[in-house]
């Protein structure tokens, strides 16, 4: 079988430097600047490798459009307010978010958008979508880019992919799993050398109590800890939906995406999607840390109907005719369902906030 480019340059580093963990692996999958995912396509859409909601339906944006427009006027209606979105696809969600937000004009002409984006390929796709929109955007590659000042952020499938550690436990300790080359010259999964020193006194208990063989995966907080500290310093608030476990839990998530089904994630690398479910509880406490205050998590579905999806859906359906209807009940289907196309269950919304802001929208009843 013909390896990808990306698989090469996997294979001259593990000859190099030994097996590399699973998270440098899956950086390299995702973000290498010659062959990585990201950088080098639009994976998004029928005709990409998977669809996510702002692209399901326009009610989506539209939503978190009005709920950033809510949280501004509960920050008192600040003239100068950044408003980001970590990972902004094809720049569907702000195009839907910012046109909801003209409900509220002052909130349109108060804010400057900032889009966080390291792929070529999709920033140039979100410039095309947002470019006729009268609203100052900037693109930044990282948080931290962004100016100082309140903010609200959007993260909307964003954390999940952010690459992973995997730690494998053993009788001595918790092992960092790693990617090797196996006898059969093929990429595989192995595990480090040396435990990972103190590791067990850093976990949560029902991690600690996970038996022999149990797989446990984390991610490094630099940005929700960024997030929370400009949120607890700065004001604002930040919103994150994202599909995972409200609990930090033994188990492994990481998957491969290509086509809009599931592939071996050593099988080709940089030609496929690779995710990890959020761990929720691990999210919270890193910007809780920073002094915000955590809304939620609680599942998609609710967070929506909270919002007034239904009451949105009813709305555009008003002038459409019976057939454009269906199209509508299908979409909202599909963001609040819980069967095995339904997103409204396995996606969970969490907020942090300035603690001054008091009860955010969607998330009281």
């Amino acid at each position: 079988m013909t390896m990808t480019p990306l698989e090469t340059e996997i294979r001259r580093r593990i000859a190099l430097a030994g097996p590399m963990p699973v998270r440098q692996y899956m950086t390299l999958c995702l973000a290498d600047p010659k062959h990585g995912y990201y950088m080098t396509r639009d994976p998004l859409g029928r005709a990409g490798d998977f669809i996510t909601a702002p692209e399901i339906s326009q009610m989506f944006g539209e939503l978190i459009g009005l709920w950033c427009a809510a949280v501004w006027h509960a920050m008192g209606r600040p003239e100068n307010v950044r408003l980001v979105e970590l990972g902004p696809g094809r720049g569907t969600l702000m195009q839907d978010a910012l046109r909801a937000a003209q409900v509220m004009p002052a909130f349109r002409t108060a804010l400057v958008a900032h889009l966080i984006e390291i792929s070529p390929a999709l920033r140039r796709r979100q410039q095309e979508t947002l470019r006729t929109l009268d609203v100052p955007m900037l693109w930044h590659n990282s948080f931290d880019e962004v100016p100082d000042g309140p903010v609200i952020v959007i993260a909307n499938e964003f954390f999940d992919a952010l690459p992973v550690h995997q730690a494998v436990k053993q009788i001595n300790g918790w092992y960092e799993r790693t990617v090797g080359i196996d006898h059969a010259d093929n990429l595989a999964f192995s595990i480090a050398d040396e435990p990972i020193p103190l590791f067990d006194q850093l976990l949560p208990q029902q991690v600690r109590d996970a038996p022999l063989g149990a797989l446990f995966e984390w991610r490094p907080d630099n940005i929700a800890l960024q997030i929370g500290r400009r949120v607890a310093r700065q004001g604002g608030a930040a919103l994150v939906i994202d599909y995972g476990h409200t609990e930090s839990a033994p188990g492994e998530t990481l998957q491969a995406v290509g086509r809009h089904g599931f592939a071996d994630p050593l099988g080709t690398p940089g030609e496929v999607d690779l995710t990890a479910h959020v761990d929720f509880q691990a999210l919270a406490l890193a910007a809780e840390s920073m002094g915000v205050r955590v809304h939620g998590p609680l599942e998609q579905a609710e967070f929506l109907r909270r919002m007034g999806i239904e009451r949105r859906a009813a709305a555009l359906k008003a002038n459409l005719s019976a057939e454009q209807a269906i199209g509508i009940d299908v979409a909202a289907a599909r963001l609040t369902g819980e069967g095995r196309t339904g997103m409204g269950k396995m996606f969970k919304a969490v907020a942090f906030a300035d603690p001054k802001l008091g009860a955010l929208p969607g998330f009281v009843r």
